[in-house]
């Protein structure tokens, strides 16, 4: 490593958080009037690596972060249960998105592109980011004011979920089919714009629908919508996609869940979930296979066999399916009708 590089490094830092680290975890703790422990149970919260009492590595931005964090507790917006949940996600979200946009950027300070050009290495770094952190940073906030008044748009919407801890939705797993041995076929870059197309595909149709991403698994997408119409519309509009030949979007399989779901920072839990995973595992390849609370949603009562001529989809029983927590999941395969 050149003698030049651990100062470059140092000034990214420096950069990124503002100023110079100058202070130890116990000063910051003593200025914050919290006590230790709690600020280095809330930094190991936050994935953040271990420091020693006299490591110079913090600055005073930790300090207003930790007053604003226990000010947060004090008030009861931020109970002490749900603290530690909180700060967890907080960590492993912006750990990721964070290791992401750095390795962008040093993608970009190699190649010496961007708007700022100079070597590759921690001092190209560090210019290229001086010119884009400033961006990031308000385009973030303002992405998380988007999602914040869409949250809360949904949850007026949603008057139970205002006093409930349950809410009833349909859950929809989409998953690839094939992904493992595709998978080998593909060099490290081809299988990332592969995979990046079907998580950006499936989510623009979600999002047309009024659905919502919960979270993707590499090979497989799980994501929540009011209406069982909609997940079955994106269900089987994915799997459409995936029987094209025409169509660069991968084979894939659909599972779909209606009943009561319990939300849970930003993730989702219970039976209704389990049992849409169940489905799709059990789905064959192009197909959709869907529940009983999806099932009489769409087609009017448990005794309907779904074959409306007026209805757009068509339902055929299908063998019930060993579950844990179910005595046979019931589940019918779902498929646009035959226009005429």
């Amino acid at each position: 490593m050149g003698s030049d590089e651990p100062d470059a490094a140092r000034a990214l830092g420096a950069l990124v958080l503002g100023e110079e680290p100058s202070l130890t975890r116990v000063e910051v703790a003593e200025r914050a009037g919290v006590p230790l422990d709690l600020a280095v149970t809330l930094w190991h919260q936050l994935g953040f690596p271990h420091r020693a009492d006299d490591d110079v590595a913090f600055v005073e931005g930790d300090v207003e972060a930790l007053r604003l964090a226990t000010e947060l507790v004090r008030i009861g917006i931020l109970s002490p249960e749900s603290q530690a949940a909180l700060v967890r996600t907080w960590g492993r979200s912006y750990a990721r998105l964070a290791e992401w946009q750095t390795s962008l950027l040093a993608g970009l300070a190699a190649e010496g592109g961007g708007p700022a050009t100079g070597p590759a290495g921690p001092t190209g770094l560090t210019g290229l980011a001086g010119d884009v952190l400033p961006r990031v940073e308000a385009l973030q906030s303002y992405v998380w004011r988007r999602h914040l008044a869409s949250a809360a748009e949904h949850l007026l919407d949603d008057g139970s979920a205002l006093t409930a801890a349950e809410s009833r939705l349909s859950v929809c797993f989409v998953d690839i089919v094939g992904y493992t041995t595709q998978s080998r076929s593909l060099d490290g870059p081809e299988l990332v714009r592969w995979v990046d197309g079907f998580e950006q595909e499936t989510t623009a149709l979600v999002v047309d629908h009024g659905g919502q991403v919960i979270k993707t698994i590499g090979d497989e997408v799980l994501f929540t919508v009011a209406d069982p119409a909609a997940a079955v519309h994106v269900a089987l509009g994915l799997t459409a996609r995936g029987a094209d030949e025409d169509d660069p979007f991968p084979a894939v399989r659909a599972g779909v869940a209606h009943g009561s779901v319990v939300r849970r920072l930003g993730d989702v839990f219970g039976s209704t979930v389990n049992a849409a995973a169940r489905l799709t595992s059990a789905a064959r390849p192009g197909s959709v296979l869907v529940d009983a609370g999806v099932h009489e949603a769409l087609t009017g009562g448990e005794g309907s066999t779904g074959e409306d001529e007026t209805m757009p989809w068509r339902f055929r029983r299908a063998r019930r399916i060993p579950a844990k927590g179910f005595s046979n999941l019931e589940a019918w395969r779902v498929r646009t009708a035959d226009p005429g």
